[in-house]
């Protein structure tokens, strides 16, 4: 929850383009939210890789989903894009840029496989599927409109709005997730 408070203190209150950029933008080392932008990225890495560790055993493709998302987004916060954060086919990228664009895409995408990995696994309690069939349910049309917006119509309020949703979507999971698990421990 941390994670996710500071990230978006960073995205609203920071110099960045609002809604119409990327989330990542508040990230850009010359900004004054960067280190919140940062400290909040590192925190969900590490919420992801603690939600990896909770599930149940009998859960363990999810749970190297969800490890291999959180490393993935401790990499997208350890290597911040350049002003704009731009990204192909309408601009030119640095390597940076791709490196952490690339892992975040990476880290979005598995969050979202791990909720449908537990939506498939029979090990899966009747709780924690419900919690990641909604997950699913609204992450997937989101991460298939945020492709098609990215290579059709490329920055955008589109786009910015889109990642958006997809990263409350997946925040809302983990929260929801860990609850259930913390409550199951009881």
């Amino acid at each position: 929850m941390a994670g996710s408070v500071a990230v978006t203190v960073a995205v609203v209150a920071g110099p960045g383009p609002g809604l119409t950029g990327y989330v990542s933008e508040a990230g850009i080392a010359d900004t004054g939210y960067a280190p919140a932008y940062r400290i909040g990225v590192f925190a969900l890495a590490a919420a992801l890789l603690l939600l990896a560790v909770a599930l149940p055993a009998a859960l363990r493709v999810a749970a190297a989903l969800l490890a291999a998302g959180g490393g993935l987004t401790l990499l997208s916060g350890a290597v911040t894009c350049s002003a704009g954060c731009p990204l192909p086919p309408f601009e030119r990228p640095t390597v940076a840029d791709l490196v952490h664009g690339g892992a975040s895409v990476a880290a979005n995408a598995a969050v979202v496989f791990a909720m449908l990995a537990l939506v498939l696994s029979p090990a899966t309690d009747r709780l924690l599927r419900r919690i990641a069939g909604l997950g699913v349910a609204l992450a997937l049309p989101l991460a298939a409109a945020i492709a098609l917006a990215m290579l059709t119509v490329g920055r955008g309020g589109l786009v910015g709005g889109l990642e958006r949703l997809l990263l409350a979507v997946a925040a809302g999971w983990g929260l929801a997730t860990a609850t259930a698990l913390g409550l199951a421990r009881r």
